[in-house]
């Protein structure tokens, strides 16, 4: 029964923080390449399946409360869909230990900036 606790704790969390639509992926990610022992690529590919369902269900919420602007949406997500391709290829092509460690920079990087930022 204990090997569910973390695996489920770590569902309902990072749904959670999907749903707010704050970074629930990147979360996963972290646990499952700490916690669970999965490699950076295979967690990355996991996490991207788990976005779509995640998005799929938070969404309409977010538009039935008027969250959604799609004059700014439309072009970001035709440019994200580019720098999405882009980096796919980035990431795949790159050393483990290179996209670990740049994934870690992301990180610390975002903290930061949430925590002295504005």
């Amino acid at each position: 029964m204990k090997e569910y606790v973390f695996p489920v704790l770590a569902g309902a969390l990072t749904g959670i923080l999907s749903g707010f639509g704050v970074g629930g992926g990147t979360l996963l990610l972290i646990y499952m390449t700490t916690v669970a022992g999965l490699g950076q690529t295979l967690s990355q590919g996991i996490n991207l399946l788990y976005f779509l369902p995640a998005a799929a269900t938070a969404l309409p919420g977010h538009f039935k409360n008027g969250y959604i602007e799609t004059s700014v949406a439309v072009p970001a997500i035709l440019l994200g869909l580019v720098g999405t391709v882009l980096g796919a290829l980035i990431a795949t092509s790159l050393d483990v230990g290179l996209l670990r460690k740049c994934f870690g920079l992301f990180l610390i990087y975002i903290g930061i900036t949430e925590l002295f930022g504005k």
